[in-house]
């Protein structure tokens, strides 16, 4: 059980740090990570949540809970003024339909995995992320068609039962898991 602590202790130190020298790495010297298959993405994203999950007391989730206004204003960011910014954006730019679709696509659905990332490497609040991200890819099932049909008056489908369980696999139960 010590041991297990030390590695504990050892990745929620530096989790950073190993994630952005990987980034870094990747970024400057792309042929010593194209050896990282597409299927594993997950996998390593599931390893990044754990270790967030390591830095995280349950009590930071409590504080989540007490604070429903911070989740409501970053609900409002998420599914009104990031796809609003995505349409005005892809207006001004004169983009054609296609590419705006996609562009208010990625407006409308939640960061995700990648936003409890950002805000694990800035200090920042990640319980309160994490929190966020919970409700707002709960919500996106319903709100991002109805989003993009208000916009572009096109459907967009979304299988629920498969968004919900890659949030599940990814995100809940590493960072769960990281609890322990």
């Amino acid at each position: 059980m010590h041991v297990l602590e030390k590695i504990s202790e050892f990745v929620g130190k530096w989790m950073a740090v190993v994630v952005l020298a990987i980034a870094a790495l990747s970024l400057f010297v792309p042929k010593s990570t194209l050896w990282i298959e597409l299927s594993w993405v997950n996998y390593l994203l599931m390893v990044v949540m754990f270790g967030m999950g390591l830095t995280l007391k349950l009590s930071d989730f409590a504080l989540v809970f007490a604070r429903p206004k911070e989740i409501t204003i970053g609900c409002a960011a998420q599914f009104i003024v990031m796809p609003a910014l995505a349409f005005v954006l892809s207006k001004a730019f004169g983009l054609d339909a296609a590419l705006m679709a996609g562009v208010v696509l990625v407006g409308t659905c939640p960061g995700g995995t990648s936003s409890n990332v950002i805000t694990y490497l800035s200090k920042g609040d990640v319980a309160l992320s994490v929190g966020m991200t919970s409700v707002n890819t709960l919500l996106a099932p319903v709100l991002t068609p109805a989003i993009t049909y208000l916009l572009l008056r096109t459907t967009v489908s979304v299988d629920v039962m498969a968004m919900f369980l890659s949030i599940v696999k990814v995100v809940i139960v590493p960072i769960a898991l990281g609890f322990v």
